[in-house]
């Protein structure tokens, strides 16, 4: 007799893999079914210039993963199944044309002074913010970590209130609602300093002028200098080897090349899940579906809710992102030696610059002069290469996931697949202006398009990284539908969850954390 697992899993992104290790700790048997040839989504590694070359597919960063409720409950156990870290303390910098940098590293002092050196006002802000710190992560942590259900919004804001008074709370309401550009230019007064923070809005599709967006440029730049960055030792697909082995020391299975085509149910209730192959797949209490919005409504044949559904269909994704990935044999020759100390490096030179790009790329236009993310993982764990080599993992963005013409007048070509290689060389021109003789260190390179990054995962429409965007219209209890970002949907024992679920993006596992958590009661 087939034995039914309770839970089946469509998808094995780091989402999906986290909720299974938290149902199968809890004495649930879990399958979980991925299309692609290997789990992960868009956190896995792979030799993809050289061999002995090993290159983040997507995400790098795993600093909110180390510091997830997810791993500190279960970070003995995903230690013993190989998960290992690769820690530093000078998370990122920015470089400017003019040959200066601003680097934000763990040690305050020193990077209070390198704010003076532009600013000795700022410096004084800086330092401001640096002791209000703790106090203010406390209330915006609990805001980003909290369940979006009504029961625990009452709770979270009874909290808040008797924590910072009327005024209090109604200041981190404010704050939660401004834009990058807003909070920083009554923050800081120089220009610079401000553009250092608000590159990272652009991670999360939050250009300088998009509402909601103040609060990343803070927490990255405060919790940077406070916990530095996390990376994973050997690659960032160290979470997704060590979840796959927890899932399968408890019983579980993940099983790839598995593509799901559709959700079985009857009466209103999902039971199972249809493979290609035409297999049915059942489950005792739970179908799960790491999939976009739009994908739910098509594996469903429609959530049985006009108000969902059409949330699930009018879902709006951020432009895409392009990535290079280079083996070296040296590092960027950067206009300061001390950069080749970051993890990340920002080519983003002012927020008029950022928001220019951006418009232009949700305008499905290739920009003319693209917010180039250089990742430098060596730096941090020599292991990635050869001895004395190096990969670099180069952010592009941002990119229209389709093209309708470049900003910058010279790229004919409106499909990926002509358009590659110039735009990827208008990204290299840019690292080139800012570390000169850097293409003559390349050794290797592998280009990766928007519509090769849906290719691979289709949760990333349109190669937006963040599966869907997270301004105020679609985040907190809007994300993905006003009443469903706890993970529910209209069909009964049927959940979604995924980057495109509450709270988002990033390498945090929220979403699958806090379904599993509802499911199983703790």
């Amino acid at each position: 007799m087939t034995i039914k697992p309770d839970a089946v899993i469509i998808g094995a992104g780091h989402n999906s893999l986290a909720c299974a290790c938290h149902l199968a700790s809890r004495g649930w048997k879990v399958a979980l079914y991925e299309q692609a040839s290997k789990p992960g989504g868009a956190v896995k590694t792979g030799e993809y210039t050289l061999p002995g070359f090993r290159h983040d597919w997507a995400a790098m960063n795993l600093s909110l993963f180390a510091g997830s409720a997810f791993h500190s409950e279960k970070a003995e156990e995903l230690a013993k199944y190989g998960l290992a870290f690769a820690p530093t303390g000078n998370p990122f910098a920015s470089v400017f044309p003019d040959g200066r940098w601003l680097g934000i590293s763990n040690d305050t002092n020193l990077t209070t002074a390198r704010v003076r050196g532009f600013s000795t006002a700022d410096a004084e802000t800086w330092q401001a913010l640096t002791q209000d710190f703790p106090n203010q992560a406390e209330s915006i942590f609990s805001v980003l970590g909290s369940a979006m259900n009504l029961r625990a919004i009452s709770s979270l804001g009874w909290k808040t209130w008797r924590k910072r008074g009327g005024g209090g709370s109604l200041d981190l309401a404010r704050f939660l609602m401004m834009s990058p550009r807003a909070w920083l230019d009554q923050t800081f007064e120089n220009d610079q300093v401000k553009a250092t923070l608000a590159a990272w809005g652009m991670h999360l599709d939050f250009a300088p002028d998009v509402a909601g967006g103040a609060v990343f440029p803070y927490l990255e730049a405060m919790a940077g200098q406070a916990f530095g960055m996390v990376l994973g030792q050997g690659g960032a697909d160290t979470i997704t080897r060590a979840m796959v082995k927890m899932i399968e020391a408890r019983g579980g299975a993940v099983h790839c090349n598995a593509k799901v085509t559709g959700i079985k149910q009857a009466a209103g209730r999902a039971f199972g899940i249809i493979l290609a192959d035409g297999t049915l797949v059942e489950a005792e209490k739970a179908v799960i579906a790491n999939v976009s919005p739009a994908a739910l409504v098509k594996l469903t044949g429609g959530t049985g809710n006009a108000q969902h559904q059409t949330a699930m269909e009018t879902y709006q994704y951020a432009p895409g992102t392009m990535m290079i990935h280079l083996a070296m044999d040296a590092l960027p020759n950067w206009s300061a030696a001390e950069l080749k100390r970051f993890a990340y490096v920002h080519m983003a030179p002012s927020m008029d610059q950022m928001a220019r790009t951006y418009q232009q790329a949700k305008a499905g236009l290739l920009p003319d002069e693209p917010v180039i993310v250089c990742g430098q993982p060596t730096v941090v764990d020599p292991s990635r290469a050869p001895a004395g080599k190096h990969v670099l993992w180069l952010q592009v963005r941002m990119a229209p996931g389709q093209i309708k013409g470049d900003a910058k007048g010279e790229i004919t070509a409106t499909d990926w697949a002509e358009a590659a290689e110039p735009f990827a060389n208008r990204a290299l021109d840019i690292l080139e202006r800012y570390a000169p003789g850097t293409r003559a260190h390349i050794l290797g390179q592998h280009i990766v398009t928007p519509d090769m990054l849906e290719a691979d995962n289709p949760n990333l429409v349109g190669g937006d990284q963040v599966c869907g965007s997270h301004h105020l219209h679609q985040h907190f209890m809007n994300r993905p539908a006003r009443g469903y970002a706890d993970g529910t949907t209209p069909i009964k024992n049927l959940y979604h969850t995924g980057a495109a679920v509450w709270p988002g993006a990033g390498t945090g596992a929220g979403s699958g954390t806090l379904l599993a958590k509802k499911l199983v009661g703790n």
